[in-house]
């Protein structure tokens, strides 16, 4: 398997500690629900959706660099699923430099052949260009996801979606867990 990769809420479950960050730096005026709701559809979009200032937003990374590497937790089973994959890329809208000091902390860069960040300069999902440089150069299989905007790339390439944690009539396969990985979509 040659699989593409979203990085928050597909690779670590990460949504629950910007979801408690946000609402600290927010003094608990909005529901965390809502926050997670909104963040769940992309990270700019809950900050374009609850006016987050500058201001705010520089608390939000201040008190994400008191947390740590540690604050990032790898979904349980998603290593075995990694170590079974002969490539793992990922692209994602966050910095890439967070990325590969996360994958380092866990131990998991050696898991990794690429990763591609916000600065990358490539334009953000659903677009297609960071999916086809990498498929062009990996020759990929597939796509693992949480959020349908991760999988249509994919899908447009021709590729194996699996969503993670969700629901879509993009997906070719979901799963709510990685101990249950639809291998043989892959086969």
């Amino acid at each position: 398997m040659r699989l593409l990769w979203d990085f928050d809420g597909t690779l670590f479950d990460t949504y629950p500690l910007y979801v408690r960050l946000l609402d600290q730096v927010l003094e608990g005026r909005i529901n965390q629900d809502e926050l997670y709701q909104h963040m769940k559809v992309s990270f700019s979009h809950a900050f374009q959706h609850f006016q987050i200032t500058n201001k705010e937003f520089e608390k939000m990374r201040e008190l994400e660099e008191q947390v740590g590497m540690k604050g990032f937790q790898p979904f349980p089973f998603v290593h075995q699923v990694l170590a079974q994959s002969d490539v793992n890329v990922i692209v994602t809208h966050k910095e890439r430099d967070i990325v590969e000091k996360v994958l380092e902390y866990h131990s998991m860069s050696s898991l990794f052949d690429e990763v591609i960040g916000k600065e990358d300069g490539y334009p953000r999902k659903p677009d297609t260009a960071a999916y086809s440089y990498l498929h062009n150069k990996y020759f990929l299989d597939g796509v693992v996801g949480d959020r349908e905007l991760d999988l249509i790339p994919g899908k447009k390439l021709g590729l194996v979606t699996v969503m993670f944690q969700g629901r879509s009539d993009v997906a070719d396969g979901m799963i709510d867990s990685y101990r249950d990985f639809p291998y043989s979509l892959f086969k």
